[in-house]
């Protein structure tokens, strides 16, 4: 298999960010609109981190879009990544861990297609993710760290990496290759029409990736005006001109938790895990035609999880944002 490293060139760059349509202009459209922003093949960044914020909804479409060949990376990956192997949506993921959840485990679904070289897990470090996404928001193809430096993650990733010496004090570093998603799904608290969106809680990586990628598709609870968005500009985290497509999601990150909004739906989460612990694959395809190809919409998908357990993870998660 390949070993890709998704660095873009400065002049490429700059001829991608000279094309965005930098217009002040309304983008609000629905998941399967947004979905074909999205081409076979694409590196596709996705915000938030583990079960916290995960741009479900979308995955969600672009998995019912039967997309194919996606490269996905993410800071920690959970379940999504499970169904992004077994759907067949992505045959590669960047991270820095992969599992369900320490609760849980281990992914099985993970582990059998990389065992049987199904798919790829190019994993590093936490921090090397980061400031691969950052570089890429910078606009330059490397960062010199320290991380990893001595590492079997290093070692693992090979030529991916690359030894230098400090041009000033000729200090030891490792050069990571900077990441340019050609898109990023990111899950927010609440956007405008035009894609300023403000977050609550921990940002994650989600601001570099933003800058990072050629586009950005936006999934929020709750489109607001403009005029609520500068009432408090410093919220504003992720800028308009850097959004493609606003697609309005209430529980867009179900089954996965959105800080002050809902905590993840556990139920949902163990019968998964119940699934996938007897049979990978079969376990994993029930799921999915359960919840991902069966519902007709996203609504419906939600009247499956059910009333009553949305109603009770949405009075936990804002009880704690409250206090």
């Amino acid at each position: 298999m390949s070993k890709e490293t998704l660095v873009k060139s400065y002049d490429t760059l700059r001829r991608d960010v000279a094309a965005r349509d930098r217009g002040l202009r309304e983008k609000v459209m629905t998941l399967e609109e947004a979905a074909t922003l999205v081409s076979d093949g694409d590196h596709v960044a996705l915000g938030g981190c583990t079960l916290s914020r995960t741009p479900m909804a979308m995955i969600w479409a672009l998995i019912r879009a039967r997309k194919q060949g996606l490269t996905i990376s993410r800071s920690i990956t959970s379940t999504e990544g499970d169904l992004v192997f077994a759907s067949g949506l992505g045959r590669k993921i960047i991270s820095s861990w992969f599992s369900q959840g320490i609760v849980w485990g281990i992914s099985k679904v993970m582990r059998h297609h990389v065992e049987k070289e199904l798919a790829e897990f190019d994993e590093w470090s936490h921090m090397a993710i980061g400031l691969r996404f950052r570089a890429g928001a910078m606009g330059i193809p490397f960062m010199p760290v320290r991380s990893m430096i001595g590492s079997d993650v290093a070692r693992i990733r090979g030529d991916e990496v690359k030894p230098m010496n400090c041009p000033f004090t000729g200090e030891r570093l490792m050069a990571l290759p900077a990441l340019n998603p050609d898109v990023a799904l990111i899950h927010v608290q609440r956007a405008d029409a035009y894609g300023n969106a403000q977050l609550d809680g921990l940002q994650f990586m989600d601001i570099d990736i933003a800058m990072a990628a050629n586009k950005v598709i936006l999934t929020t609870e709750r489109i607001v005006s403009n005029d609520q968005i500068r009432r408090a500009p410093d919220h504003t985290r992720i800028p308009f001109f850097t959004v493609e497509a606003v697609v309005e999601v209430p529980y867009g990150s179900v089954p996965h938790e959105c800080y002050g909004q809902y905590e993840p739906i556990f139920a949902q989460l163990d019968r998964y895990a119940a699934l996938t612990s007897k049979d990978p694959v079969a376990g994993a395809k029930q799921y999915l035609d359960e919840y991902v190809y069966g519902p007709k919409s996203w609504p419906d998908y939600l009247s499956m999880v059910g009333m009553e357990t949305l109603l009770t993870a949405s009075r936990r998660g804002r009880v704690i944002f409250n206090d």
